[in-house]
């Protein structure tokens, strides 16, 4: 009976095999009714005919042969259906289903095919029950097959998220740039994952940082977009662009809900929301969209934009498992996307007060000639408290400022504000180096006193030095600071190379703003005619490739040879020497990177000096009889200027001033006149008492003088010294005489 079955099997392979494909089709028009939801696929629809037709065409050759059913091997159709289904995340039971379908049917066709082929019902028993127990055998061992393929596939498919989550997490926010961060979640999202990948900001987000708008009709912004194609012409947006989404289209459901949609595209319905226009729909035809994911972007509670996720060239459709892949992805970039934009907001915020309280423009002073540079800090700690100042001072001298508050941001900027507000005050005044930064540290302890334990320690380095014009005399004291880089120029005659002088004065560096109780020393060194004074803050030298000794022997070299080629300039041409500007443009360029890891003040002066026959000096006795002697100094001198129209003015000023220096002050007692953009009429005498201005009552013969003298004058003043006082007052010069004076 068993010869009997084998032969009436073969035979009935043999009657099924030219009706293989069309028995394949008919398996499948039966699992399409019992399992609509496998022809979502259109992959794995494409591939079902094949698949199942090979199977039938194996289970054919295992009772046309008699081969042994536990040792055939599933078709590699099959192998890359199981694949496919791990891919598009259907589950493994309905593979299972499927093929429990197929055997069932395969059995069925059969049994339909044996009781045409013989009517001996005791063999088409027999034959039938073989024929179950091989179905069963061979669907045992392509299930076993196809389960391990879609596993295998599914561990590696998972894997790749998992790559994918990290490569997300290390190369997301590695800067604190809003653009760049976008379109790193771009870039991450298009590697083997999506195929394009749009980044949009709400308009409003980028206008207003200090705001998070409602989503409701938002206008956004193309922040960043990538895709797998070259130059991203699958976009219909461009980089930069400002676009809206129509109310009601999934985009703007997503945001007003702020809930992540998976949304399938089909061929006939292209959504106006992705191709507003019939040629970009057709575009998008051609390219084969066929799936996206748009995911909002939320951090602290807060909607900043919408990231989109688009497949074409991948056949898989994106699945539920995809869509948690984005959004975890999403939320992570979210948050370094609002810290970027919260660092930028705060930089920028910083950086404006930082450049609205330095200078904005040069100070009209004769003393030097400067030019000066503010870099902001390149790193992620922020914008710091560097400033710089040019202060001009009476008696034709010039005050020269560089300093550093400790800390980075809004903080350090409003500080460095403060101080640098307060070295003004001090320096109107008229104070020493030593007694300004004494006054100075004064105020930063206050500060301290005043501010939140949370806003942490104020602290501050400076470096306050004033130079004389006249006697060429410069003094400077420094709180914590790094030294100024002197030059003097070349000796007549010497070789400018080898005889530059390059130097950092000799003198002690007193201790940072805000200690207390600790002494600051001025130190005084006469400056020829031409040098260079190079002030700036520690982040000119300071890095982390290179130490400290050598960037300042490359600043000496800069400034030497700066300092050189003025002065072979000015023996061989009339040619102008190397301009600060110049000289500072030079030395960044040599010392800094593209972006400093710290903030950076630069101010660099070249010196002046006045011409001897632009200062008359007349020693006056301590007697009331000198002060007509002194008037007429002041009038033979003017005549000798050009400026006999000033005559009474000063006239009048310097017999005030002497006769108060006699009869109030000690002597010696010294009259100075200086013409240089303004006239200063100085009266120098060793008492420490100061002048003030009072109002005189009707029948008083005095008290009137200083009164005058402010009336008159365009400004005046006292300034104290080691050896006394100096009384000043200074006078606007005519038109002509005024330009004159600057030659």
């Amino acid at each position: 009976m068993a010869t009997d079955v084998d032969v009436f099997l073969r035979r009935l392979a043999q009657e099924l095999r030219p009706r293989a494909h069309q028995s394949a089709d008919m398996l499948l028009r039966r699992m399409r009714g019992e399992l609509p939801e496998l022809w979502e696929y259109e992959e794995l629809a494409s591939l079902a005919l094949e698949e199942t037709a090979a199977h039938v065409t194996a289970f054919l050759d295992v009772l046309e042969n008699g081969l042994d059913v536990t040792l055939s091997e599933t078709p590699p159709t099959a192998v890359e259906v199981a694949r496919g289904f791990a891919r598009s995340g259907v589950p493994v039971s309905m593979l299972l289903r499927a093929y429990r379908l197929g055997h069932v049917g395969l059995l069925q066709l059969a049994q339909e095919t044996a009781a045409r082929l013989t009517d001996d019902w005791e063999l088409i028993n027999a034959a039938w029950m073989r024929l179950m127990s091989m179905g069963f055998e061979y669907v045992d061992r392509g299930s076993e097959q196809v389960v391990a393929a879609y596993q295998k596939e599914r561990d590696l498919l998972l894997q790749r998220r998992l790559m994918l989550t990290n490569e997300a997490s290390t190369r997301i926010g590695t800067t604190l740039d809003t653009a760049r961060t976008c379109q790193e979640l771009a870039d991450v999202g298009t590697e083997d994952f999506a195929d394009l990948v749009t980044v949009d900001l709400l308009d409003s987000v980028l206008r207003d940082e200090t705001a998070y708008p409602s989503p409701d009709a938002p206008v956004l912004c193309r922040i960043a977009q990538q895709s797998v194609l070259e130059g991203c012409p699958d976009s219909a947006v461009a980089t930069g662009a400002r676009h809206t989404y129509p109310e009601g289209s999934h985009p703007a459901r997503a945001l007003a809900d702020r809930q992540s949609l998976l949304h399938r595209i089909t061929a006939s319905d292209v959504p106006a929301w992705l191709a507003p226009s019939e040629d970009e729909r057709h575009a998008l035809r051609v390219h084969g969209f066929h799936s996206a994911l748009l995911v909002p972007l939320h951090a602290r509670g807060h909607t900043l934009g919408l990231a989109e996720f688009f497949r074409h060239r991948t056949a898989a459709p994106f699945d539920d498992d995809d869509l948690l892949l984005a959004q975890e992805i999403a939320s992570r970039a979210a948050v370094y996307i609002d810290n970027a934009r919260r660092y930028t907001h705060e930089r920028s915020t910083a950086l404006t007060l930082q450049r609205s309280l330095l200078p904005q423009r040069a100070v009209e002073q004769s003393a030097v000639e400067t030019a000066s540079r503010y870099l902001p800090s390149g790193s992620r700690a922020g914008v710091g408290g560097d400033w710089y100042d040019v202060i001009p001072l009476s008696g034709a001298r010039v005050a020269l400022v560089v300093g550093d508050v400790v800390g980075r941001g809004l903080h350090a900027a409003a500080t460095m504000g403060r101080l640098r507000t307060a070295v003004r005050a001090f320096a109107d005044i008229d104070l020493m180096p030593d007694e300004l930064l004494t006054h100075l540290d004064d105020v930063v302890i206050r500060l301290q006193r005043e501010e939140a334990q949370e806003a942490g320690e104020t602290s501050a380095t400076c470096l306050y030095a004033v130079y004389d014009p006249v006697s060429r005399l410069c003094s400077l004291a420094s709180a914590g600071h790094v030294l100024p880089a002197v030059v003097t120029p070349p000796a007549a005659g010497a070789d400018a190379v080898d005889s530059r002088a390059v130097d950092f004065p000799d003198m002690p560096i007193g201790p940072p703003l805000g200690l207390g109780g600790l002494p600051f020393e001025t130190t005084q060194f006469e400056l020829p005619e031409g040098s260079l004074l190079a002030l700036y803050t520690d982040g000119l030298i300071a890095s982390r490739t290179r130490d400290v000794d050598t960037a300042r022997t490359l600043l000496c070299d800069i400034l030497a040879e700066a300092s050189a080629s003025a002065s072979a300039k000015s023996a061989v041409s009339p040619e102008s020497p190397e301009s600060p500007d110049e000289i500072c443009d030079r030395v960044l360029a040599a010392l800094l990177p593209s972006h400093p890891s710290d903030d950076v003040a630069l101010l660099v002066a070249r010196t002046r000096a006045l011409d001897p026959g632009q200062v008359a000096t007349l020693d006056i006795p301590s007697d009331a009889a000198a002060v007509a002697e002194a008037r007429g100094f002041a009038s033979e001198k003017l005549t000798g200027w050009g400026l006999e129209e000033l005559s009474f003015v000063t006239e009048l000023v310097v017999s005030e001033l002497v006769t108060n220096a006699i009869r109030y002050g000690k002597g010696p007692i010294q009259l100075r006149l200086i013409l240089q953009s303004t006239l200063t009429c100085e009266v120098s005498d060793a008492s420490s008492t100061a002048p003030h201005l009072r109002r005189a009552r009707t029948f008083d013969e005095g008290g009137r003088g200083l009164l005058l003298v402010a009336q008159l004058t365009e400004r005046w003043g006292a300034r104290h010294n080691r050896e006394g006082k100096v009384i000043w007052a200074e006078q606007a010069l005519p038109a002509k005489e005024s330009a004159a004076s600057l030659v």
